[in-house]
């Protein structure tokens, strides 16, 4: 096979999950020309821990089977106003910027509290990226949410339009349209109803439908999170919530999907809690990432994925 573009750091995919020497979740792709970039958390917990998220990680693929590990590309202390916790983040391209989307701890001591969301900037997907404003673009106290945690897990649209928008949350799913500055918001935030809605909304677009994909979860059904979605002519709606894309992961309450179109294929990112490290046994702060092939019916329609350790080799 020709190289394309291997580096001495990097490893193959040999099945889920895809990385094999650390633990990682809530995986976010970005496609930039015949390049498919991953970024993730960094999951560290001990012993009694329920997370320790401590950086955020890139890696990249030019085929889907050899792998790039960039390492570390931000911590939470880059942003001067966080305190603490690298949750779930989404790398953005817009005019030849990238635009890094993620939720973290607010320092109290700095005029807020709880989860915020932070954008940082760069001219490369792997950065360095720099806080882009100085502050948190959405504070706890800017939405009417159930806890000091609803203000997490941001996804990004840009329409043909120029338009962007940011939907994140937890509890509460939020909508507005950011500011051509990408460090604002140029409108009022409002909600979507989705049903069973828990976290980690993840939104894209195929032909003329917008899909929404989100962590879901029926208490009285199961206490895991499942991956849900529904479908919109538009970004602003109307929803309608289309059922459940894949169910529970294994040996993990959360799940956290995101997708991309890469290479002609639609893929599906997700994370489970089967890795084991250093003798330190996968679960709910020590998750790993994993992929699926996405398919979709004739009408648009997204059929069931089935969690496999095979994953997308070939013939899987």
């Amino acid at each position: 096979m020709p190289d394309q573009g291997f580096d001495n750091s990097g490893f193959a995919y040999v099945g889920n999950p895809i990385v094999r020497d650390r633990f990682t979740a809530d995986p976010a792709p970005l496609v930039v020309g015949d390049t498919l970039y991953l970024y993730t958390g960094h999951d560290e917990a001990g012993e009694g821990e329920m997370f320790n998220i401590t950086r955020w990680l890139a890696y990249s693929t030019k085929d889907m089977v050899r792998w790039n590990d960039h390492g570390a590309i931000m911590e939470p202390a880059d942003f001067a106003w966080a305190a603490r916790d690298a949750w779930a983040s989404q790398v953005h391209e817009k005019d030849g910027r990238y635009w890094f989307y993620t939720a973290v701890e607010h320092d109290p001591d700095q005029g807020s509290a709880g989860k915020a969301i932070g954008v940082a900037v760069s001219e490369s997907p792997l950065g360095p990226f720099r806080d882009a404003r100085g502050s948190a673009l959405v504070r706890n106290e800017d939405t009417d949410g159930p806890h000091h945690w609803d203000d997490i897990d941001p996804t990004v649209w840009t329409g043909n339009d120029g338009q962007s928008w940011l939907i994140w949350g937890n509890g509460n799913c939020y909508l507005a349209p950011l500011g051509d500055d990408m460090v604002s918001l140029a409108g009022p935030i409002r909600t979507i109803d989705l049903p069973d809605f828990e976290e980690g909304p993840w939104i894209f677009r195929r032909g003329d439908i917008f899909y929404l994909a989100y962590a879901s979860m029926d208490k009285a059904i199961d206490p895991d999170e499942r991956i849900s979605y529904a479908t919109a002519p538009a970004i602003t709606g109307p929803w309608t919530w289309r059922g459940e894309i894949t169910g529970s992961a294994e040996n993990s309450f959360t799940i956290h999907p995101g997708i991309a179109r890469f290479r002609g294929e639609w893929y599906l990112f997700y994370h489970v809690g089967t890795l084991s490290v250093d003798g330190q046994e996968g679960g709910l702060g020590r998750r790993a990432v994993a992929v699926e092939r996405l398919r979709f019916d004739e009408d648009g329609l997204i059929l069931p994925v089935e969690q496999t350790e095979a994953g997308i080799l070939e013939g899987s």
